[in-house]
């Protein structure tokens, strides 16, 4: 009797793994189908020498971040055969992170690795044909997720906004629908998260923390990706942002980066969007300014238009050439769109 009922267990769990096996490349399979769409939108545009594909319900995304999604493996050996890099030696993002990863823990200072996730990753139903992808598939951005385990495996920490945004997502517009950018709203929703894990460390505690004043408001932005759009063009979209002041200055001014933080934020245009004005569309409303409210502390801010993975770093360097510079440093986030991956040219 023993062994009969020992036999029909593993015959359970025998057929319960199976189940598992066939689930797992049965999403595989979906996922293949994703990508390939990513991939076929993505050279679509680019043949026809546009950046921008047009969604349902008024969405816009931009081409480059779809061939991203759709590229396949994007490190070790497949790097130099996907990325845009002018050279096949800096093809490889995972070198080039760890490196830098290193270069700031010699300096006693950390990093923390802030991909801002795709915008078809978190609003996957504007863009897709229906049925494609639904809520009970597990994320489209798996390779990212492979990835981020490598970094981490490696020593780098890495904050991933993927499981934030989508249950956020109920409650807001986390991405500008005619824009390569997030929205004001995931700039307070990242921020929230970046205040979590800095407020954890040791040396925040002792830190002097300020009140900064919160103002709500709407703007109407023109998107730069209908700006790029061919044909006639829909009316611009409205943007709810929540602009920082700074409060104790008895007026409406925003919070000013300062130099002498202990913490960096490092990256491209999605840390000027909402704050730099002109055509970053408001000034006062984005991460900088949200991270400043939540820690209560003016950031440092070294951003770039365009790519962040190279040119931000390096203008952080000729900052570092000053030896005092690093000296008040904690930490670096660095926060860039995850197509950087792929598509920099640096």
């Amino acid at each position: 009797m023993k062994k009969c009922i020992g036999i029909g267990f593993l015959g359970s769990v025998c057929a319960a793994c199976a189940c598992v096996v066939a689930s797992a490349r049965t999403m595989a399979a979906q996922m293949d189908v994703v990508h390939g769409e990513c991939a076929r939108l993505a050279a679509e545009a680019e043949r026809e020498g546009n950046h921008t594909i047009l969604g349902r319900d008024g969405w816009m995304y931009f081409a480059p971040e779809l061939r991203h999604l759709g590229i396949g493996r994007f490190w070790g050996q497949a790097a130099a055969r996907v990325s845009r890099a002018a050279k096949p030696e800096f093809a490889d993002p995972l070198p080039a992170i760890v490196d830098f990863h290193d270069q700031l823990k010699r300096a006693g200072v950390e990093l923390l690795v802030v991909p801002v996730p795709p915008k078809a990753v978190i609003y996957p139903e504007h863009i897709f044909p229906a049925g494609m992808v639904t809520e009970s598939e597990p994320r489209i951005d798996m390779l990212h997720q492979r990835f981020y385990e490598e970094l981490r495996s490696h020593g780098v920490n890495v904050l991933d906004l993927v499981p934030v945004f989508l249950e956020a997502k109920a409650g807001k517009t986390l991405y500008c629908r005619q824009d390569t950018h997030w929205s004001g709203a995931a700039c307070i929703e990242a921020a929230r998260v970046l205040k979590e894990v800095i407020a954890a460390e040791p040396w925040y505690a002792s830190l002097t923390r300020r009140k900064y004043a919160a103002v709500h408001g709407e703007i109407e932005i023109s998107g730069d990706l209908r700006s790029t759009m061919s044909g006639e063009a829909p009316a611009k979209e409205k943007v709810a942002i929540r602009y920082i002041q700074a409060a104790e200055a008895g007026d409406a001014e925003p919070v000013a980066p300062d130099p002498a933080s202990p913490v960096v934020l490092l990256g491209d245009s999605h840390n000027l969007v909402f704050h730099a004005g002109g055509d970053m569309h408001a000034a006062g409303a984005g991460l900088a300014d949200q991270l400043a409210f939540e820690l209560g502390l003016p950031v440092d801010l070294i951003a770039v238009r365009g790519s962040g993975a190279t040119p931000a770093r390096v203008n952080m360097l000729r900052r570092a050439r000053n030896p005092s510079y690093l000296a008040g440093k904690k930490i670096v986030v660095w926060c860039f769109s995850a197509r950087e991956f792929t598509e920099s040219t640096g």
